[in-house]
């Protein structure tokens, strides 16, 4: 009796509802994704003196509990980097449409901390959001895929990745073609044009096996119709671009840098000035003074490096405790007290002017 192969038709898995969505729903599964680009965090109102006076201590709370949840999840500024990053990306989707293979793809390449994930995630949500706009009403429609790559990845195990991302379930009996051709199958029958890779730099192309693992990336490009974008630190520095596989990647993928923000120039300090602003207009705190947290411009820029991501760290995390004090308000006082990464701390050690022992500080 001959022996039964597994089918490989796709398998689209019913869309779960925000209450049945398990704990364990990041944007590496469709569950996940799909909620990340549909959340739009709300502000809550700002009360007046009168209202906040009326309000009973259990109200109080819920409505301190809802402002702190909403500065935890700031919503995030458009920066340089994001706007280079979705811009030419969506071009390139559109010029892939029409090619059978060699499609042009992007990597956004920096240090930790400068948006690289950032950008990756927000190209995805701005894309899918646009799909949705011609395709009203096609909740089978799947147009981004994102993964990352474990670390040591090997070929099955980034197959695999892309797998879960849809759902998929296979018996152990199942090997690394059968897993990639129900991928590549369903990829196709949802749709999928944009594919986020993040977390590139996992990939050790010294290693036999990072290699295989970055032709099994090329293959999924080849047989996927969809646009390929990467992110990951410094991979320039990690031989992405070194030896034939490399030659090839460097003549098909565009680099976009991910870099700290300057200070060096007026335009750079206007800059970084409006960025601080953009995110400072966002708050609800009852008696902030808008402005404040501009005049901390240079403060801020050397507590943070620079980095967008200890920015928002520092903003968020003074705007959660000015909550929980009382006060209100963001001061450079309260903003010592939030804690930032180790490169941050480095870099406003070495770059950072002394104070004077006298200086008071500014408040708001």
């Amino acid at each position: 009796m001959a022996t039964t192969r597994p089918s490989r038709t796709t398998f689209v898995p019913q869309q779960p509802t925000e209450q049945e969505l398990p704990p364990d729903s990041p944007l590496t599964t469709k569950e996940g994704w799909r909620r990340f680009v549909e959340h739009k965090p709300s502000p809550p109102p700002l009360l007046t003196a009168a209202r906040q006076a009326a309000l009973s201590e259990k109200e109080k709370l819920h409505h301190d509990d809802a402002r702190r949840n909403y500065h935890a999840d700031l919503p995030l500024v458009n920066t340089p980097t994001i706007q280079k990053v979705i811009a030419t990306s969506r071009l390139l989707v559109q010029l892939n449409r029409q090619q059978i293979s060699a499609r042009r793809g992007v990597i956004i390449s920096g240090a930790s901390g400068t948006g690289k994930t950032t950008a990756l995630s927000q190209l995805g949500r701005a894309h899918e959001i646009a799909v949705r706009k011609r395709h009203p009403g096609d909740r089978a429609r799947l147009p981004v895929v994102y993964v990352t790559v474990p670390p040591a990845a090997t070929p099955k195990m980034l197959a695999m990745e892309f797998a879960r991302f849809f759902g998929l379930d296979f018996p152990t009996r199942f090997n690394i073609t059968d897993v990639v051709n129900a991928v590549c199958a369903t990829g196709a029958h949802v749709h999928v044009d944009l594919v986020l890779v993040d977390e590139l730099h996992n990939l050790n192309l010294a290693t036999r096996t990072g290699a295989e693992a970055s032709d099994q990336l090329k293959y999924f490009a080849e047989r996927l119709p969809a646009t390929f974008a990467y992110a990951g630190i410094d991979v320039e520095a990690q031989g992405l671009f070194a030896g034939t596989r490399g030659r090839q990647i460097a003549g098909r993928f565009t680099v976009i840098p991910a870099a700290p923000f300057s200070y060096a120039s007026g335009t750079d300090q206007k800059a970084w000035q409006s960025l601080v602003g953009t995110l400072e207009s966002m708050l609800r705190l009852h008696h902030h003074q808008p402005g404040t947290l501009t005049g901390l411009s240079e403060y801020l820029y050397h507590r943070s490096g620079g980095m967008i991501g200890s920015l928002s760290q520092l903003v968020r995390g003074a705007a959660v405790l000015a909550i929980e004090d009382c006060s209100e308000r963001i001061t450079e006082d309260l903003l010592e007290t939030v804690p930032v990464d180790y490169a941050a701390e480095r870099y406003q050690a070495l770059t950072a002017p002394e104070k004077p022992r006298s200086r008071r500080r500014r408040t708001a």
